[in-house]
């Protein structure tokens, strides 16, 4: 068998894994592997694509916009030092919000491991605690065996992100390479066996409730599940609050969704939690800005967790039965057991709770009379032109919090959100993955101008590829988020998050992006259809009222029956 280089087995492995797109940025000790890239995005040998970003974070929340969108592996290439330091963010954001990425990085030499040589970084070690798995790979003959495994781990059982060290030595060594196959991992149990006592226990309470619920997390997307999700809902005739990371998992306009769960989520659905008999919870972890106050916490209710991963049971929130599995098993199998049902009145119930919402917070968000441009508005006005295969990106802030509550979803993997991490300068990067693992979809981003100030070198990704996203700044020239918590609870004392910012339009044209500014509401529906006609990418600004405040809101420690539509109310 002919011997190769182990950066060129590298790339053989990958595209045994079917990779089809790496993002990445090159340096000194990854360098043998991009010149394997090289041959390897061109010519006959052509197998990949390479998106050159401008930041090595930026690659790895591309990969995870990437993953998101596809139901794919994302991937980032960089090097030593700097470079992989650069991707733990990434790394880290990928671990809470149960994204699939392999992060390959270069490496010293394993003679100068340990030695303080330049641009080395103990990379196994500092990225062990925040991701799924990290492993050094030494010698080229390890490549095939540590590609393969890394992909199965990243995308198997509850996903997330793998870090591979390249050590230089490895990928100039010559070797014999051959495809492998890795399906199983000893102790590591990627797909739990159902338990039928615990389905059986779970039917049955459900079967008596007068009053259920569920609770759709992420997992459900994860799991391919969401066809088996809406039969169970059906049959059962359960209302169901979306997590912000599960929001496409049912679609907005389904007759059981009662909207957004959470800190910010929609009044009755965060209320009802706190009246329901049974609690359903489906492939989310009851993340605090879930719960809010967990000692107060759906006290009344028996509380069934369906979940792949073992430790979320009981971490946060005390379950009555729980069902270890994935909820494409799962689902269905519960689904068999449970009784026809419709519980219309208790459906009928969240109506007079969401009227209140809508009369009080979402029609003066959306229509407002007077005055500034509101950020509700613009997510509105965007969503009501915005094609049916829309899939939404945000950056972390208001921005996130108006674009998720306001937004409508048809179909299956339509956010890209940092939910668990809250990663400021997530937006951008994220929707250039979006748009390269779903080019046949429209890709809208919306950001505050602080996130967008975090990862405004993405632009040159954009200009370079001509990556057709649509990009909505929210300007209103503060940190909004945090503004507004410094009005609420620290006695309007504004610290540092007034923010002077740049000539946007300027910078796109620098970028040779496409550019407008809305200051009147009135000019808005028409500059938003000329951000869809365009078919390259398109920059968005909108000056925006600086103290817009998201509404509703359960101030932090508080139960979530004090959810707020009012400032102070």
């Amino acid at each position: 068998m002919e011997k190769i280089k182990g950066s060129e087995a590298l790339m053989l492995a990958l595209k045994n894994e079917g990779v089809k797109t790496i993002f990445g940025y090159p340096g000194g000790s990854i360098m043998p592997v991009y010149d394997a890239l090289y041959d390897y995005t061109r010519g006959e040998k052509k197998a990949f694509e390479h998106i050159l970003v401008r930041h090595e974070q930026g690659a790895t929340h591309a990969a995870e916009g990437y993953a998101r969108v596809s139901g794919e592996v994302g991937v980032a290439i960089v090097t030593s030092g700097p470079g992989a330091t650069n991707t733990l963010t990434g790394v880290a954001d990928a671990m809470l919000d149960s994204t699939p990425i392999v992060v390959i990085a270069g490496q010293v030499p394993i003679a100068a491991l340990g030695t303080d040589a330049f641009q080395e970084v103990d990379l196994v070690g500092v990225a062990q605690p925040i991701a799924k798995w990290s492993y050094q790979i030494r010698h080229a003959e390890d490549i095939a065996w540590a590609v393969s495994r890394a992909f199965y781990i990243a995308r198997s059982g509850r996903p997330g992100p793998v870090v591979l060290d390249f050590p230089k030595n490895a990928q100039t060594e010559w070797v014999e390479f051959v495809p492998q196959k890795v399906d199983f991992v000893r102790s590591y149990v990627a797909r739990p066996k159902l338990d039928m006592q615990a389905i059986n226990q779970a039917a049955q309470l459900i079967n008596q409730a007068k009053k259920p619920l569920a609770l759709v997390g992420q997992g459900v997307e994860l799991g391919h599940a969401q066809e088996e999700l809406k039969t169970f809902l059906e049959k059962a005739g359960i209302p169901a609050g979306r997590t912000m990371l599960g929001l496409s998992a049912l679609p907005s306009n389904h007759p059981l969704n009662m909207g957004m769960l959470g800190m910010h989520g929609n009044y009755a659905v965060n209320l009802k939690e706190q009246e329901c008999d049974v609690l359903v919870a489906i492939g989310m972890r009851f993340s605090d800005r879930v719960t809010g106050n967990t000692n107060t916490y759906a006290r009344q209710a028996k509380i069934i967790h369906l979940d792949i991963d073992k430790s979320e049971i009981d971490k946060c929130v005390k379950t009555d039965v729980a069902v270890v599995a994935d909820c494409k098993d799962s689902l269905p199998a519960l689904t068999a057991l449970i009784q026809p049902n419709d519980h219309r009145e208790w459906v009928d119930s969240f109506l007079p709770l969401a009227e209140k919402e809508r009369v009080k917070v979402i029609e003066p968000a959306i229509h407002p009379k007077a005055g500034p441009l509101l950020m509700g508005e613009v997510v509105n006005a965007v969503a009501q032109q915005a094609p049916d295969n829309v899939v939404l990106v945000t950056d972390v802030g208001q921005n996130q919090l108006f674009a998720t509550r306001y937004f409508k979803y048809h179909h299956q993997r339509s956010i890209c959100t940092s939910g668990g991490l809250g990663t400021m300068g997530y937006g951008m990067p994220a929707a250039i993955g979006a748009a390269f693992g779903s080019p046949e979809r429209t890709v809208c981003c919306f950001m505050g101008d602080g996130g967008f100030q975090m990862c405004i070198e993405e632009l040159g990704t954009i200009m370079e590829q001509q990556c057709p996203v649509k990009m909505i700044l929210l300007n209103n020239h503060y940190l909004g988020n945090v503004r507004q918590w410094q009005d609420m609870f620290w006695q309007h004392r504004k610290s540092f998050t007034k923010m002077m910012n740049p000539c946007y339009e300027l910078i796109a044209q620098g970028y040779h992006i496409n550019y407008e500014a809305v200051v009147d509401r009135a000019d808005l529906p028409a500059a938003v259809e000329r951000m869809f006609a365009h078919e390259g990418p398109y920059l968005l600004e909108c000056a925006i009222l600086e103290d817009d405040d998201v509404l509703p809101m359960t101030p932090p420690g508080n139960s979530i029956d004090g959810m707020m539509l009012e400032i102070g109310k």
